[in-house]
C-alpha cells in the first residue's frame, strides 16, 4: 500500500501564485515561501469588506478513540468534491503542533487521497508561526525573570508568577522545573514549568485577533502574575507586548497551501483543543469567506469539546454564522464506544455498532441546540463490513438525519461527491439559525454549568473550594461577559475518560478555573488535563528518518 508521505511526493503541484489567482488573490498580495506555500498579505482582508462571506461548513466527530476517526481527511476530502463540482472552495485548516507528529501521529496533513501539500513542509516547521509564538511566549516570561532580578519594582510575588514558559515538544520532564538556581546572578529561585506551545495563551490570542493592533492589545492584558497584594501584573506592566507583537506580525498572516487536487488551503494558528478552543486563526477563516463561495473547516476533538468552543468562542469573538456541519463517524470508533476493545475491532459487531451509535446521537442532539443543521459523514475504512456500515446509516434514518458514506481517503474528491452534493443542498436550504450555547450575561458558574448539563449531560457539577468565589471576584473586576473554555478529556462526556459511549447523569469535577484575559474567556479545568503531553511508548519520531538521497521518511 502506497504510503500517505509517498502519494504526497508524488503530487504535481501547482505554483503557489496560481493557487492563490484561483481565489482572486493578486501575486502580489501573496508573500512566497518557496514555490508551494505562501502567506496572504495583510492588507486582502480589509480589501474585501464589502463582499458577502460564503457558506461557513464546520467538520466535527463523534467523541475520538485511539481508532482515530480522520476529521482532517474529511475535511481535505470535502474540500476538493466542493471544487471539483464547481464551487469556488478554500479549506481552512489548523497547524500541526511537533509535539504529537513526533508522538503519536506522525502527521497531521489529512491522509491517502487526501491531504494538504507540501505536507513534509506543513509537518514539521511549515513558515515559522508556532516557533515565533514560542519566542514570543518565552520573551515575555524572560521580562518577567528579568524584572525581578533587577529591583522588582511591581513587587511581583516570585511564588505567585503564573506564566510558565513553552516549547512545541512532548516532554514530560519538563512539566515542572526550578528555575533560577546557581545564585543571585542567575536570577530567584522558583518553581516555573513548561507547557507545549500550541497550549500557549498566545497561541490562543493569535487565532482570535482582529488584526496586528487587537493582537497588541490583547498580549498586553494577559495576566501573568500576581503582587504581594494580590493585585493582577498584566504583560503591557512589564512592558512586554510591543515586542512580542514584532515577533509574531508574519505569523500573523495566514499561510496559503493546497490539496493534492489543487483546492486552496489556509492553514494557519493550532490552539490546544483542550485549554483553548481548538479551531484555526479567525483571520483565516474571514479571509476564505471573502474569498470563496464554500469555506470547509474543523475543530479539535469531537463535537462536544471543539464544535462548542467554535460555536461559543470562536463564532461569538468573530462574528461568523455557520450554515452547516459535517459529523464525521466511522465504524470503528462505533464499535469502541459500543464497549468492543481496540484490537477486537476487526471482527464484524452489528450490535457493538447499533450500541455505540448512541454517542453519534447524542452529538447531533447537541449541534442541534445550537441551531446549525448537520449531516453524518461515515469515513469508510477497508475492514468495515457492509452490516456495518448499514447498521451506522440505518440509526441516522431512524433520527430523522442523513448518511453518507465516503471514500476520499482512497479517491480523493470523487469519493466525496455524494456527500459535497448534501452538505451544498443543507447549506442553501436557509435551515441554519445559529445561536450561541448561553448569553453573554449568565453570570460564568452559570455557563460552565450549562455547558455540562446541556452538553455533556452531568447530573451534578462539583466546584473546587473556593472556585465559585473566584469567578465572582472576575465578575466583578468586569470579566463576567466572557466566554468559558471547557478543559476536559475529549474521549467521553464525563470527566472520566473510560466511561464511552453516551453517558449522563455523571458528576463533572471543576477542579480550577484560569482567566485567559487575553484572549477572552475563562478556561474551566474538569478532571485531568495536561497542557505539557509525554511521549508514549514507542513515539513516531522512532519511525522518522532521512533515506540515502536526503528525503524524510515516516510521516504519515
Amino acid at each position: 500500500m502506497t504510503s500517505d508521505i509517498e502519494i504526497a511526493r508524488a503530487a504535481r503541484k501547482r505554483p503557489i501564485a496560481e493557487i492563490g489567482a484561483g481565489l482572486g488573490i493578486a501575486a502580489e498580495d501573496l508573500v512566497p515561501y518557496g514555490h508551494d506555500k505562501a502567506k496572504v498579505a495583510a492588507g486582502v482582508l480589509p480589501g474585501l469588506s464589502a463582499r458577502p462571506d460564503g457558506k461557513l461548513i464546520l467538520v466535527t466527530a463523534v467523541s475520538p478513540t485511539p481508532a482515530g476517526e480522520g476529521k482532517t481527511t474529511m475535511t481535505v476530502g470535502l474540500g476538493d468534491a466542493l471544487a471539483a463540482a464547481g464551487r469556488r472552495t478554500c479549506i481552512c485548516l489548523r497547524e500541526p503542533s511537533l509535539g504529537p507528529n513526533f508522538g503519536m501521529k506522525g502527521g497531521a496533513a489529512g491522509g491517502g487521497y487526501a491531504q494538504v501539500v507540501p505536507m513534509e513542509d506543513l509537518n514539521l516547521h511549515f513558515t515559522g508561526d508556532i516557533h515565533a509564538i514560542g519566542a514570543a511566549h518565552n520573551l515575555l516570561a524572560a521580562l518577567i525573570d528579568n524584572h525581578i532580578h533587577w529591583g522588582n519594582a511591581l513587587d511581583i510575588d516570585p511564588a505567585r508568577v503564573s506564566w510558565r514558559r513553552v516549547v512545541d515538544m512532548n516532554d514530560r520532564a519538563l512539566r515542572q522545573v526550578v528555575t533560577g538556581l546557581g545564585g543571585p546572578a542567575n536570577g530567584v529561585p522558583r518553581e516555573a514549568g513548561f507547557d507545549i506551545t500550541v497550549a500557549s495563551e498566545v497561541m490562543a490570542i493569535l487565532c482570535l485577533a482582529r488584526d496586528l493592533g487587537d493582537l497588541e492589545a490583547r498580549l498586553g492584558a494577559m495576566i501573568v502574575a500576581q503582587r504581594r497584594d494580590l493585585s493582577p501584573v498584566r504583560a503591557r506592566d512589564i512592558g512586554a507586548e510591543g515586542a512580542m507583537a514584532v515577533l509574531l506580525r508574519d505569523a500573523m498572516l495566514p499561510n496559503l497551501v493546497q490539496t493534492l487536487e489543487a483546492t486552496p488551503a489556509l492553514v494557519h494558528g493550532g490552539p490546544f483543543a483542550n485549554i483553548a478552543h481548538g479551531c484555526n486563526s479567525a483571520v483565516a477563516t474571514r479571509t476564505a469567506l471573502k474569498l470563496a463561495d464554500y469555506v470547509v473547516t474543523e475543530a479539535g476533538f469531537g463535537a462536544d469539546l471543539g464544535a462548542e468552543k467554535f460555536f461559543d468562542i470562536k463564532c461569538r469573538s468573530a462574528g461568523l454564522r455557520p450554515d452547516a456541519a459535517v459529523v464525521v463517524a466511522t465504524v470503528r470508533a462505533m464499535k469502541m464506544h459500543g464497549g468492543v476493545a481496540r484490537d477486537a475491532l476487526g471482527a464484524e459487531d452489528v450490535a457493538a455498532v447499533r450500541r455505540g451509535c448512541a454517542n453519534l446521537g447524542r452529538h447531533l442532539e447537541n449541534l442541534a441546540l445550537f441551531g446549525v443543521p448537520a449531516i453524518v459523514a461515515i469515513n469508510h475504512f477497508a475492514g468495515d463490513t457492509e452490516a456495518e456500515t448499514e447498521a451506522l446509516a440505518e440509526y441516522v434514518r431512524a433520527a430523522g438525519g442523513v448518511a453518507v458514506v465516503a471514500h476520499h481517503w482512497a479517491e480523493g474528491g470523487a469519493g466525496a461527491a455524494e456527500l459535497a452534493r448534501h452538505v451544498v443542498d443543507l447549506a442553501e436550504s436557509g435551515r441554519a439559525d445559529f445561536a450561541p450555547l448561553y448569553t453573554d450575561d449568565l453570570p460564568l458558574w452559570d455557563k460552565i454549568e450549562t455547558v455540562a448539563r446541556r452538553i455533556y449531560r452531568a447530573g451534578s457539577v462539583t466546584p473546587a473550594p473556593g472556585l465559585r468565589d473566584r469567578l465572582a471576584r472576575w465578575e466583578a473586576d468586569g470579566f463576567g461577559g466572557l466566554p468559558v473554555c471547557m478543559a476536559k478529556t475529549p474521549y467521553s462526556f464525563s470527566a472520566d475518560p473510560a466511561l464511552v459511549g453516551a453517558p449522563e447523569g455523571h458528576d463533572l469535577p471543576v477542579r480550577e478555573v484560569r482567566l485567559s484575559a487575553g484572549a477572552g474567556f475563562v478556561v474551566a479545568v474538569c478532571g485531568q488535563v495536561m497542557t505539557m503531553p509525554g511521549l508514549p511508548r514507542e513515539p513516531a519520531a522512532q519511525s522518522i528518518g532521512l533515506d540515502a538521497e536526503g528525503r524524510i521518511e515516516g510521516l504519515f
